[in-house]
């Protein structure tokens, strides 16, 4: 897949992640919510068929969520059905479950340690770490570092990242 389309992919679905997330817990609004969420399942989805590495993180931010149970609301039900529907008709491509073990870990890693670190420490650096969720920002890294995924797949999440937080951004602004 083309490097341009697929940063755009992160980049819309770390956008519409956010504004359905924050569609329903702060404004309450399913509808919104669950379009947002279908949007984001697109881009998502369709990133992780066409390219491994996006299969990973995609696939391994799902399952971390799933675990922490942080599927919490019929918007993220309906965005779940639709992702999964997508690598079921289009098929993924083949994984090496180590790697998408090690990141499952990381983004539940992420989710838990977001909930919990400032009920077991003062540490402004771990408060930090956790509050903008850099397990799996760092696993990333290392992976692409050592060759296991692309070092644009680094980049590409963390535009991503940058894309969740840009709506964080335009939400608070209204």
């Amino acid at each position: 897949m083309n490097y341009l389309i697929l940063g755009l992919l992160y980049i819309l679905s770390g956008f519409f992640m956010k504004l359905s997330d924050d569609a329903y817990d702060e404004n309450d609004t399913l509808y919104l919510a669950v379009v947002f969420g279908i949007l984001c399942a697109l881009a998502s989805g369709i990133a992780t068929v066409f390219d491994v590495d996006a299969a990973y993180v995609f696939i391994g931010i799902l399952i971390g969520n799933l675990l922490a149970f942080k599927i919490d609301g019929i918007h993220h039900v309906i965005t779940l059905v639709i992702f999964i529907l997508i690598c079921l008709i289009c098929g993924i491509p083949h994984l090496n479950l180590v790697i998408l073990l090690v990141t499952i870990l990381a983004a539940l890693s992420d989710e838990i340690g977001h909930e919990l670190i400032y009920k077991v420490t003062d540490n402004k650096f771990l408060i930090l770490f956790f509050e903008y969720r850099f397990v799996m920002k760092v696993e990333i890294f290392l992976l692409a570092c050592c060759g296991v995924l692309s070092f644009w797949t680094f980049v590409f999440f963390i535009l991503f990242e940058l894309s969740y937080m840009v709506a964080d951004l335009v939400l608070k602004k209204d």
